[in-house]
């Protein structure tokens, strides 16, 4: 089942066009990266799915349907400008954000209790926003997104000002909504954590959809015709630049990359390998998701 569908859905400000014939569709229980420079489109993509702004052409459905206001109850959202009522406590701030939501008070305070402690906040619950730090401010930004237990959760930028351990903090709550059936919209400029955490992604460029897909299924039609091997013996590395079809060799400290001839595949390079040397490890060399970043950008300025 999709949770969202986008289907030729473009759209345009005083003339200029900021998104252009975009479709896809994100399924239920999925963390679906929504990835693109400043100026891609992004942040239209996400005014259209939430209703806030409407497309000039194509189709937009949530949940199987037209969003109605409903359904938008069943949304949670992190926006990229954060808005934080900066006197009021914690914990009366959250109970309030999930009763707007349609929570009644009395879960809403079971809520907001469980949410503080699964982050270490508890011991704050009673502080004002304005007394605590951007990081904390940021989690507790994060929390307020899903006190009503969406079923649809979007996060823009949720790492922003996070440090290394809040972040792996934040990582694992949200592999944990995951695992929990939850479906999650993760926009975010660090595409490490975008390799990590997604699915599948959508990248955005100049309003046009550049790559869509699972994060696996791009590295590897990305990857380089390259292997990567560690040997048990120093004079196998000797040995495998005696063998024909290969055309260069890099060593990476402990492990060497390989690159076979054009015509010559990595399945049988590895097979001769095998046979004429010992090998502790080998895997085909694939990109990181920020090197098919960097590359598809470039690719797309020289056309």
């Amino acid at each position: 089942m999709h949770t969202i569908e986008f289907e030729s859905v473009s759209k345009s400000f005083s003339e200029k066009t900021i998104l252009e014939d975009i479709s896809f569709s994100v399924k239920q229980g999925e963390i679906f990266g929504l990835l693109g420079p400043n100026g891609a489109g992004k942040t239209t993509l996400i005014r259209l799915l939430l209703d806030i702004i409407r497309p000039d052409s194509g189709e937009i459905l949530v949940f199987g349907d037209f969003l109605s206001p409903a359904a938008k109850n069943r949304i949670g959202y992190l926006p990229e400008e954060r808005g934080l009522y900066k006197k009021t406590r914690l914990l009366d701030m959250l109970v309030y954000l999930a009763q707007l939501k349609g929570v009644p008070e009395k879960q809403a305070h079971l809520n907001a209790e469980s949410l503080l402690k699964s982050l270490e906040l508890e011991q704050y619950k009673n502080k004002k926003v304005e007394e605590l730090s951007k990081g904390m401010q940021q989690k507790i930004q994060f929390l307020s997104a899903i006190i009503h237990e969406p079923e649809l959760l979007i996060l823009d930028e949720p790492f922003s000002g996070l440090d290394p351990v809040n972040t792996k903090t934040v990582m694992a709550k949200i592999l944990g909504l995951r695992a929990a059936g939850k479906t999650i919209i993760l926009s975010t400029h660090m595409m490490e954590q975008a390799q990590t955490l997604c699915d599948r992604i959508l990248m955005l460029n100049k309003g046009k959809r550049v790559l869509y897909g699972s994060v696996d299924d791009i590295r590897r039609e990305h990857g380089k015709n390259s292997l990567i091997v560690e040997f048990a013996e120093k004079g196998d590395l000797n040995t495998i630049r005696e063998i024909s079809g290969i055309k260069k060799v890099i060593e990476h400290g402990k492990s060497v990359e390989i690159f076979p001839e054009d015509e010559i595949s990595v399945q049988i390079l590895l097979e001769e390998l095998v046979q004429k040397a010992n090998l502790i490890r080998f895997e085909k060399k694939l990109p990181s998701l920020n090197e098919i970043f960097i590359q598809t950008l470039e690719s797309a300025s020289n056309e």
